[in-house]
């Protein structure tokens, strides 16, 4: 039986990657066209997130637009890149409003992107913002920031949505959105409707989270907007193929999911540094139809009342029996 469930991918998980040790990175560069194309060879993926602004600045998007249908795809939403070198003391928490004015300038261009390509979001990963060191930050004004750059941008473009993805740490020691309830609490404080957040499995993990009880918790308060998936050692955001660690995990939160009737993209958030990029795209999304099937299989209410007597076994055997039962 075909899958209906739509599949998605970080157009990143098709390009080449370098490290502080392979400076010279772990394959050619290829430019965003080339990563489009690999996109479209894997075949299940509908949609992809695209960087802003495109590494070759004089790609259009219109020759982007042209890439994307010939390969079927349409873009879910656009990631400014508000984390590299001019940002390296935050965007919304810079100490020069120079700065933090040309990151609100570069993510509302992000979002007439966002409007060009009819995607669904404008994707904030503020990986700079926060602190390093004891000391190093006012915390209460940092915060105030934070909150105030990405309420000002909601303010600004109400036709769109703005989704946080969080994450503990990297490259800041120590990100201002780290967590589920951190972020639902800022969130919650800027108090405008579409604000959201954008749910990463293995930042979940690597925070030291259940994935499935921070998910619970951002749609109990409304505002998950999206997720992606990947998986990770837990001491590290590795961006490994989703399932390859903690497929228990990984399938407790896509039963949280389906228990409350979400529905979106399966995203992949992968870095395949060593392995083919579409393979690793292909494995992913054959272990996420599993998934699927496993749902469509799983004894839901027989579940609840396992949970509801808090029995861990009977619970783990219909689980282990759905996901890798016979198919």
């Amino acid at each position: 039986m075909a899958s209906e469930q739509k599949f998605g991918a970080g157009i990143w998980h098709f390009a080449t990657y370098v490290d502080r040790y392979a400076t010279d990175g772990y394959g050619a560069p290829r430019s965003l066209i080339e990563m489009i194309d690999l996109a479209g060879s894997v075949g299940d993926l509908s949609v992809v997130d695209i960087n802003y602004p495109f590494a070759d600045p004089k790609l259009s998007l219109d020759a982007v637009d042209e890439a994307l249908k010939r390969n079927k795809l349409e873009v879910i939403g656009i990631t400014p890149e508000i984390y590299t070198r001019e940002f390296s003391k935050g965007a919304f928490t810079n100490p020069d409003p120079g700065v933090r004015r040309r990151a609100n300038e570069l993510i509302n261009d992000a979002a007439n992107v966002v409007r060009r390509f009819g995607a669904k979001y404008v994707k904030l990963w503020p990986g700079q913002d926060g602190w390093d060191y004891p000391f190093q930050v006012d915390h209460g004004d940092i915060w105030r920031k934070s909150l105030d750059g990405v309420g000002e941008l909601a303010q600004q473009n109400p036709d769109l949505q703005f989704v946080i993805e969080y994450k503990p740490r990297e490259p800041r020691n120590h990100m201002s959105f780290d967590s589920v309830a951190r972020t639902l609490l800022g969130i919650e404080k800027i108090g405008l409707p579409n604000v959201g957040i954008l749910l990463d499995f293995g930042h979940s993990l690597y925070g030291g989270e259940s994935p499935a009880d921070a998910a619970q918790l951002a749609i109990d308060y409304g505002r998950l907007f999206g997720m992606d998936v990947n998986d990770n050692l837990r001491g590290w955001d590795d961006d490994m193929i989703a399932g390859s660690v903690h497929p228990i995990e990984l399938f407790e939160f896509f039963y949280t999911l389906r228990r409350n009737n979400w529905e979106g993209v399966w995203q992949l958030d992968q870095f395949p540094f060593r392995e083919d990029s579409v393979e690793a795209a292909k494995s992913a999304i054959g272990f996420l139809k599993r998934i699927e099937r496993a749902l469509d299989r799983l004894d839901f209410d027989a579940m609840r009342a396992a949970q509801a007597r808090q029995d861990a076994v009977t619970a783990l055997n219909l689980a282990r029996g759905a996901l890798f039962g016979g198919e």
